[in-house]
């Protein structure tokens, strides 16, 4: 597992605060540049439910059921393959490391994925950095921003420098 300790990453934590990749205040101008991805990954609730409006399933989904710290209820969520892994606040769990791994290997395959999060997904979009083949786009959502858009290529290094400074357990 690896951890962020308040004390010791707050120069990591203010980094995770800024956008890491493009950001769209408006989720609707980003569009063309979502559906033109060769391989889609989304995390958060918001996010997920922006392209479900907009009839757009990503290859792999990470949700945790919170928009902005408030429970969110789904009336039927749109993918059928579905991972259930725990993750604390403030960590990126083995488990979900590895549910990420697998989900993205068996979208690339064909099959969407969604990961549900019993903690907070928040710091997933790292190891999706990390592990997502080149050329792939994620999403997540920045609050009270808007949508940051981002193609792994451009941020594997600076996924890598952001991990190395996390207390591995």
């Amino acid at each position: 597992m690896y951890r962020l300790d308040a004390e010791l990453n707050k120069d990591v934590i203010a980094e995770l605060k800024k956008p890491l990749g493009k950001l769209f205040p408006n989720f609707e101008d980003a569009i063309s540049e979502i559906i033109s991805s060769k391989f889609l990954i989304s995390v958060g609730d918001a996010t997920f439910n922006n392209l479900v409006n907009n009839d757009i399933l990503p290859d792999v989904g990470i949700i945790d059921n919170l928009i902005q710290r408030k429970n969110h209820v789904w009336d039927c969520l749109p993918i059928e393959n579905i991972l259930n892994v725990e993750n604390s606040a403030g960590t990126i769990s083995k488990d979900l490391w590895e549910s990420i791994e697998k989900a993205i290997l068996w979208a690339e395959n064909g099959d969407n994925q969604l990961i549900v999060v019993e903690g907070e997904e928040d710091l997933a979009v790292l190891p999706c950095i990390l592990i997502a083949p080149e050329d792939t786009i994620v999403l997540y959502g920045q609050p009270n921003k808007g949508l940051v858009l981002l193609n792994v290529s451009d941020f594997k290094k600076k996924a890598h420098d952001l991990i190395s400074n996390f207390i591995k357990e």
